[in-house]
């Protein structure tokens, strides 16, 4: 055992330094650690980037569906047997969604659908947007109330409706609102226009 030690005590006179023996006496005669041999990893610095550039990224915003969104249906103006509306809706959530595009729109009453043929108008067309908390968006709507083809002319024209299920743009699930603005004859045809922010 002394021998070894002397050994080793030998090699550090002669040598600067012998990684084998793992410490070397300094000039106080304190023993001081030799720096380990293994070279840094380099990913390391890359991972910490990632890891931070990951971080700070900002959270996606999502779309606006039927579970943020409530919709009336409001009367704009009347004549000649035409009628004019919007559908208005408001992010109900606490967090910003996005909206771009039209929506479906499906009259019903109690007994189920109502004869609905939307049409969509291209003024105004799709704009991206992003709607805030309570933040509302309208999309224009024109129907008639005279009736064509072989609809009745004492009565109603179509079957009277009571709501509407309308589908966010790019969405699958409506949301119901109530529809209060009385038969839509032509077949229940519906002009709607895009969303724009209102």
């Amino acid at each position: 055992m002394n021998r070894r030690l002397i050994g080793c005590g030998l090699g550090l006179l002669v040598l600067a330094s012998v990684t084998a023996c793992g410490e070397r006496t300094s000039g106080s005669g304190s023993a001081e650690t030799l720096p380990t041999s293994t070279p840094p990893s380099s990913t390391s610095p890359s991972t910490t980037v990632a890891a931070a550039n990951t971080g700070a990224a900002a959270p996606a915003v999502k779309r606006c569906d039927s579970t943020v969104l409530k919709g009336e249906i409001t009367p704009t103006d009347a004549g000649a047997g035409n009628r004019y509306g919007k559908f208005v809706v408001t992010n109900s959530s606490t967090m910003p969604c996005t909206l771009s595009g039209y929506s479906g729109f499906q009259l019903e009453n109690a007994s189920g659908a109502v004869p609905t043929k939307l049409e969509r108008k291209a003024d105004p067309g799709p704009v991206q947007m992003t709607l805030a908390p309570g933040g509302k968006a309208s999309a224009n709507l024109h129907w008639g109330v005279v009736p064509s083809g072989n609809e009745p002319v004492e009565g109603p024209c179509q079957p009277e409706p009571s709501k509407a299920a309308a589908i966010p743009p790019d969405e699958t699930a409506p949301l119901t609102v109530p529809w209060t603005l009385g038969p839509v004859c032509s077949g229940g045809r519906i002009e709607i226009s895009a969303f724009y922010a209102s």
